[in-house]
């Protein structure tokens, strides 16, 4: 069963990776640089490129300096995934998500120096932060992470084992 399972994940991880640079390596051969295509009145393709992370926090650090990073951050997380219980499925499917999401901004930066972003959300007179399939990757992982310890608290407080204070 423990076989199983990291099997799933590594395929969850493999998906994300290909569906990541799949839909960049599109919007980088289909549009102009920062060309807008509206899809819906508060979505539109945008693309663009990202030489730091979230909201180009920590373009200072330069290409090199953010792929170092990156690498440290994925071995984290390896190393949660790995020492995480197998039944912490979700926790675990999580995790893969994130490594997912991270290889797939990494071979961006590593080919390019840059991250190519191109999902918007925006209204007439507010815009959110241009991102990607791996960041939304990222995020989902990390909220599906953050559920599962709600649970699993959820769980302990269930049967006693957290003291209520």
């Amino acid at each position: 069963m423990m076989k199983k399972s990291i099997f799933l994940n590594l395929l969850v991880v493999i998906f994300a990776v290909i569906a990541d640079q799949i839909v960049k390596y599109w919007v980088e051969t289909g549009m102009d640089y920062h060309q807008q295509i509206g899809i819906l009145p508060f979505l539109a393709l945008f693309r663009t490129h990202n030489d730091g992370i979230a909201f180009s926090m920590l373009s200072s650090m330069g290409g090199a300096g953010l792929i170092v990073m990156t690498l440290i951050v994925i071995g984290f997380v390896l190393y949660l995934w790995w020492t995480s219980s197998p039944e912490r499925r979700i926790a675990r499917f999580g995790f893969a998500l994130i490594i997912g999401g991270a290889l797939g901004n990494l071979i961006d930066r590593s080919l390019h120096g840059y991250v190519i972003d191109y999902v918007l959300f925006h209204t007439a007179t507010w815009s959110f932060a241009v991102f990607n399939l791996a960041d939304a990757f990222i995020t989902i992982g990390a909220g599906l992470i953050i559920l599962d310890e709600l649970i699993a608290w959820r769980s302990e407080r269930g049967e006693g084992k957290v003291n209520d204070q």
